[in-house]
């Protein structure tokens, strides 16, 4: 599959490598990433004036109308350069949540400020012991005047240290696994009886646990209804991170190419040993499969076709498996230089396996996968 990308589609990609190209080099992201904070505001902010985190909301909500293709190019880019602010989190999870299910209000009161990059938002939703499960959920709210207070903890919970708010999940009624009775709700990052325990990921990114304690909070959606508002949420989530994946591929696959053109052993350069330039085509069809999955997926999401749950498995089992066969040989194919902090190859090999783990990996998702097939 190759998508014939309109005028408008082929511009904001242009748009995107410039920038990217211009200001986000491997050098710069390493400063970033070492940075106390960990995140560019400055990038953040150019982010927001090329349009990109406007690129994805409906015009009703303020956006420029590009939906899941206009992720797809945007993420691809990213991946191909490590970048490392929170787009995801911020535009694709959280404003596509409260886009899909905020009261007009909401919308019009917090979509302003991603458009604009002056807020930054995350999802709260793992918790200890959940496994990927998005109904598996302990953390607790009661309603409390005009509002609702919420008690549990969350996990793992990717860009939170730079979050101005949060979108948690938390049970109204039901038991613990029960898929009813779980709420949306957005919380304050500075609120009273919120604790963040902010710590570096494996990629170079940033995360926290939460601790939630008596925390006000604002109900997001219809109460109870939060898996189904979550399942769909990410859905547009293994978008995005299988576009990311695959442009870190792609970038392994070309910097693996280059190395073995000018790495000697025994008198000669490593790429005129045939068994190793089996293993690059290998890795060249692997590629070439994941991007025509991207796309596929990407496409079905943007037409809002039906079983988009057991293509976004598909894609995120799939695409997951090619990105570690790729980052596997890579590293192999460079040597013990493959792991080293100055050579971009392992960082790719380190976002990848992040990527795997994010919503579930690609053994999860090969048996979810196998299951709504089998019920559908």
């Amino acid at each position: 599959m190759d998508i014939q990308f309109t005028e408008e589609q082929e511009l904001l990609r242009s748009s995107v490598q410039r920038l990217l190209r211009d200001r986000y080099d491997f050098e710069t992201r390493r400063k970033i990433v070492a940075s106390e904070g960990g995140f560019s505001r400055e990038q953040w902010d150019a982010f927001a004036e090329l349009g990109l985190l406007a690129a994805p909301f409906s015009e009703n909500a303020g956006g420029l109308g590009g939906g899941p293709l206009s992720t797809m190019i945007i993420m691809h880019e990213f991946g191909r350069h490590l970048v490392v602010e929170p787009f995801i989190e911020t535009v694709v999870l959280a404003g596509g949540l409260i886009e899909r299910v905020g009261t007009p209000e909401q919308q019009q009161s917090f979509i302003s400020g991603i458009i604009d990059g002056s807020k930054i938002w995350t999802l709260a939703w793992a918790e200890k012991g959940s496994r990927f499960d998005l109904a598996n959920v302990t953390t607790r709210a009661r309603r409390e005047g005009s509002g609702y207070v919420l008690s549990g903890a969350k996990t793992t919970v990717l860009a939170a240290p730079w979050a101005d708010y949060l979108i948690v999940s938390a049970r109204t009624s039901g038991e613990d696994r029960d898929r009813s009775g779980v709420s949306l709700f957005v919380v304050d990052r500075r609120a009273a009886g919120l604790d963040l325990q902010s710590f570096k990921t494996i990629d170079g990114r940033r995360a926290a646990e939460i601790g939630l304690r008596e925390v006000r909070a604002q109900l997001l959606g219809l109460e109870g209804e939060g898996v189904a508002a979550l399942e769909a949420g990410r859905d547009r989530a293994i978008g995005a991170l299988c576009a990311e994946a695959v442009g870190a591929i792609g970038e392994l696959n070309a910097a693996t190419l280059d190395y073995s053109k000018t790495r000697k052993q025994f008198g000669t350069t490593i790429g005129s040993f045939q068994v190793l330039q089996h293993r690059m085509v290998d890795m060249f069809i692997a590629h070439q499969e994941a991007l025509s999955l991207m796309q596929h997926f990407s496409l079905s999401l943007s037409a809002g076709d039906s079983g988009l749950s057991r293509l976004a498995s598909g894609a995120k089992s799939k695409i997951g498996y090619a990105g570690k066969f790729v980052a596997d040989q890579a590293v192999q194919l460079h040597g013990g230089m493959g792991m080293t902090d100055e050579l971009n190859v392992g960082h790719y090999f380190k976002r990848i396996s992040s990527i795997n783990i994010q919503f579930g990996d690609p053994a999860f998702h090969v048996l979810r996968y196998a299951q709504l097939d089998a019920a559908a």
